[in-house]
């Protein structure tokens, strides 16, 4: 630089923030954190950047991030983001076609773009904003990104206070892989409760190029994208040798399931549950838990299931047959119990009851795959992995 020439302190943080270019061998990738049934990315925003830990959820499509003021919020133990210490931090006119890719705005007085986004749980709304946005890359290298979000100053519904935002990876414009012109991503995420064994583990998710999932094992399936969201066709699920269809007909409608990372359990429609559960029950020597209130009818025994008690399911979705072991379909669903749940639900008797005749696949069957996203291809494809070696 010139001597006796200045520069905003914007365009020098900015200047020295920069990150590096993507390529096929330096691929975006990020840190994924296990919390009590959720995963959570870790990323920067703004200038200077602060660290932020989003929910990852493949059924979602605004990013979002809780903003300093927040009126109604969870109190997180990371710091929510203050806009006003960010130079690179601008509010979306309510006039600019960026508002209008988002179905739930209306104008502010003052004209900023004011968004909506609501869940089974609840709703966070606030300000539509543009921010930098930078996580990692495979060379160990920062990269950074220009994206809308939106800045929260009311969040209704309850999470972990280890979380700061949500990361949504659905197929909407206004979704991070949407924005950062990615056309395929894939993660690995870490069983259930792990992080009270290992409180520091992490495991991995990537973006673009590079991201592919490929090699021995790998089991692929046609993506069918409805509403902006990744759904999958499953025909059946095998308990031990025994076949159970989707449905008694042995009919099934293209798209039946949606994948949904942000969602704990594999929620199924009531007929096909009930046939499964029988199956199940079958398999397991010792008597399930009756009339449990607290746990809300679930299959739950008093004793853990595992591989020597339990049954091996295999989960046949078109061209496809995913295998989960009993680390996978049953968890503790209160710590410092020896009570172990089914991870499969009758969606019926839940706040999932308007999927109908649809499933849900949650990332409790999800742990232990590395799992691909390619929207080029229209393929989810499946690969048995230990995401603790990431």
């Amino acid at each position: 630089m010139a001597s006796g020439v200045k520069f905003h302190p914007c365009f020098l943080l900015s200047y020295f923030l920069i990150g590096v270019l993507v390529t096929a061998h330096n691929v975006p990738q990020a840190q994924l954190i296990p919390y009590f049934g959720q995963h959570l990315m870790k990323a920067s925003i703004g200038t200077p950047p602060v660290d932020i830990y989003g929910m990852i959820d493949t059924a979602s499509n605004i990013v979002w991030a809780q903003c300093v003021p927040c009126d109604v919020c969870f109190n997180p133990i990371h710091p929510g983001f203050d806009p006003k210490k960010s130079c690179t931090y601008s509010e979306i006119s309510c006039h600019s076609e960026k508002c209008h890719e988002w179905s739930d705005v209306h104008c502010s007085p003052q004209n900023s773009c004011n968004y909506v986004s609501g869940y089974t749980s609840g709703l966070s709304n606030g300000v539509l904003a543009k921010e930098k946005v930078t996580i990692t890359s495979t060379s160990g290298q920062a990269v950074s990104f220009d994206i809308a979000f939106g800045c929260a100053h009311n969040i209704t519904f309850s999470h972990s206070n280890h979380t700061t935002g949500l990361i949504a990876l659905g197929a909407g414009p206004l979704s991070f892989p949407s924005q950062i012109g990615s056309k395929r991503f894939s993660y690995c995420l870490l069983p259930y409760a792990i992080e009270y064994t290992y409180p520091n583990i992490t495991s991995k998710i990537s973006f673009g190029n590079g991201s592919e999932v490929v090699g021995d094992g790998v089991v692929s399936t046609p993506m069918f994208v409805a509403g902006e969201q990744y759904n999958v066709t499953l025909e059946g699920i095998s308990v031990g040798d025994t076949y159970v269809p989707f449905n008694s007909s042995g009919k099934v409608s293209k798209g039946n399931i949606l994948i949904d990372s942000g969602s704990t359990l594999f929620a199924l429609p009531p007929d096909f549950y009930n046939r499964l559960e029988v199956e199940v029950k079958k398999r397991i020597s010792i008597e399930p838990m009756k009339n449990d209130t607290l746990l809300r009818n679930r299959l739950c025994y008093r004793t853990e299931i595992t591989n020597d008690n339990g049954p091996i399911l295999t989960v046949h979705f078109e061209g496809a047959d995913v295998e989960l072991k009993p680390m996978q379909t049953f968890n503790q669903p209160v710590r410092g119990y020896d009570i172990y749940c089914f991870a499969i639900i009758n969606h019926a008797k839940t706040e999932l009851a308007d999927l109908g005749d649809q499933g849900l696949y949650g990332n409790y069957v999800q742990a232990n795959f590395l799992i691909g996203f390619d929207l080029e291809t229209r393929m989810v494809s499946f690969k048995p992995t230990d995401c603790t070696k990431l």
